[in-house]
């Protein structure tokens, strides 16, 4: 039973999650041979101000 977590900075839409949460499963049971009513995808939405890269805030870029 594969578990993802996407951690990613908000601002997607529903259809570009969708999307993703599709893409996702299908990889992932293709390349496990896993079923896809046992993958669960996470999708975990982090604020710009909590997230950072090379010392740097997205929000501050």
């Amino acid at each position: 039973m594969p578990v993802v977590t996407i951690k990613m900075i908000e601002g997607r839409n529903d259809d570009q999650k969708r999307a993703l949460v599709t893409e996702v499963t299908d990889a992932i049971s293709r390349t496990v041979n896993a079923p896809k009513e046992n993958i669960t995808i996470i999708i975990e939405e982090m604020k710009k101000e909590h997230y950072a890269n090379g010392g740097v805030r997205a929000s501050d870029k």
